[in-house]
């Protein structure tokens, strides 16, 4: 059986091994096995009547722990095995913390050690009060934005003049009089007075990491940065400007939207604000997005490329950035992404761990893979490729407003640039009928329309 997030071997005892049994402990248990080597195989050990003497008493002393030291035997060759229960509270070593991570051993510091002791009692980070705001902290703009945002989804039900606290109070921002740090984060007037390392870097490089041409920095609370960030990427990064509203556009050389998109919001809500700042990283051939704080535990890499548990880093930055619809609380944020890609024929994103911090990552398709996929589309008709996109939805179209309303949204969809009267040709209807039925998307918030009549364009909201 090899090495893993459960499993340790080592050919002989030393002391130093203590910081595995601190590291198992911290984690989710695991079994050390002593008297056997690194690849699986059993070396045997002679001083086992020692050891299991010694063992559960420096267990104790040490680390205050109690875990079990088993003898074993096989073919003649005795070894250890030690296994060591999951604690609740956090164990160190000497003053220091360490934690079992995949197949590695990893002392906990900083941000970090700050996170884990937090949730070993109990709390998390954005639970805690922070003393030094007041309700003037909070920005009267950024919670007008959320209403108007939480309203159209419906996932929470508020008066429309409800007062600031009682907003907040309600999302479980605000207690006992006092702010939690999760609301200065999301509605704060100036969260990098608490929180130095709110801000977001964006960066354009050319062929390594240390040909950087040119960047910018977004500031902001988190619903601000969400507003300010694809004005900024579609004037100075991207080559065709996007809407980050949900509707998602195909364009040469370029990458999806709604990958971008749940990128950037993971990024935002799953990061740890007391760590370095997210870091968003332009190349000729990738795009990539790296935020501060790994993988929740018991959540591995493997796990992003299915449906897994959603367990959020900030539980009340996530539950109101879900109640306001720009995350869903399902564990679905990296498969919409993998599946993004490979609807355009674009490689399989990078979705992994790296320097303490989780590291997403999408490559541009060939031009050759990019005129595969627009002719794939174009043979299929935008009908099809609505429904293929959103099956349920689209049937609710067709049943409450007819298939006309249905084709309409399917042409808006794959021409936002599309006119009224090209819209009557193309599903062979006359104007009139579907300006009456254009009516009553709108009304419903199905489309929208921005900009003026001419130079506009539809906006799809599914």
């Amino acid at each position: 059986m090899p090495e893993s997030q459960n499993i340790e071997y080592k050919s002989n005892w030393r002391d130093e091994y203590l910081k595995w049994i601190c590291g198992f402990a911290n984690a989710s248990g695991g079994n050390l096995y002593i008297g056997i080597d690194d690849n699986g195989s059993i070396a045997g050990i002679d001083n086992y009547n020692e050891l299991l003497e010694q063992l559960p008493n420096k267990f104790r002393d040490v680390l205050g722990v109690y875990a079990e030291v088993n003898l074993q035997s096989e073919k003649g060759k005795h070894y250890l095995e030690i296994t060591v229960p999951r604690y609740d509270v956090p164990i160190s070593m000497r003053g220091k913390y360490y934690v079992r991570t995949g197949s590695t051993l990893q002392e906990l510091k900083g941000p970090a050690l700050n996170e884990f002791i937090l949730k070993r009692t109990g709390k998390t980070w954005d639970d805690i009060p922070e003393p030094r705001a007041s309700i003037n902290d909070i920005d009267e703009s950024t919670t007008k934005q959320f209403l108007k945002d939480a309203r159209i989804v419906k996932r929470i039900i508020v008066e429309d003049d409800i007062s600031i606290p009682d907003l907040l109070e309600k999302l479980r921002l605000f207690e006992d009089g006092q702010l939690k740090r999760a609301a200065i984060v999301l509605f704060g007037k100036d969260p990098g007075k608490f929180y130095p390392n709110m801000a977001l870097k964006i960066g354009k490089f050319g062929e390594t990491d240390t040909d950087l041409k040119f960047h910018e920095v977004v500031e902001g609370n988190l619903i601000q940065i969400k507003e300010q960030i694809g004005e900024i990427l579609n004037a100075k990064f991207f080559i065709h400007p996007v809407d980050f509203v949900g509707m998602q556009r195909v364009e040469r050389d370029e990458y999806p939207v709604s990958a971008v998109r749940e990128m950037i919001l993971n990024a935002l809500v799953h990061r740890n604000y007391m760590g370095a700042p997210t870091q968003i990283r332009f190349y000729d051939k990738h795009f990539s997005i790296w935020n501060d704080g790994g993988l929740p535990e018991g959540i591995t890499e493997a796990d992003l490329k299915k449906i897994h548990r959603s367990i959020p880093r900030n539980p009340l930055i996530a539950d109101t950035c879900f109640k306001a619809g720009y995350i869903d609380s399902w564990g679905r944020g990296t498969i919409k992404i993998i599946e993004a890609c490979k609807d355009i024929g674009l490689p399989e994103p990078v979705l992994k761990e790296e320097q303490g911090g989780f590291l997403s990552k999408i490559f541009k398709a060939s031009e050759e893979a990019q005129r595969k996929y627009v002719k794939s589309k174009e043979e299929k008709g935008p009908l099809s490729v609505l429904r293929e996109k959103y099956g349920r939805n689209t049937g609710e179209i067709r049943e409450k407003y007819g298939r006309n309303a249905e084709e309409i949204v399917a042409w808006m969809f794959q021409e936002p640039g599309i006119t009224i009267p090209d819209i009557a040709k193309e599903i062979n209807k006359s104007e009139s009928t579907v300006e009456k039925t254009i009516k009553q998307l709108r009304q419903a918030g199905i489309v929208e329309r921005v900009g003026s009549t001419k130079a506009g364009h539809w906006k799809v909201k599914l």
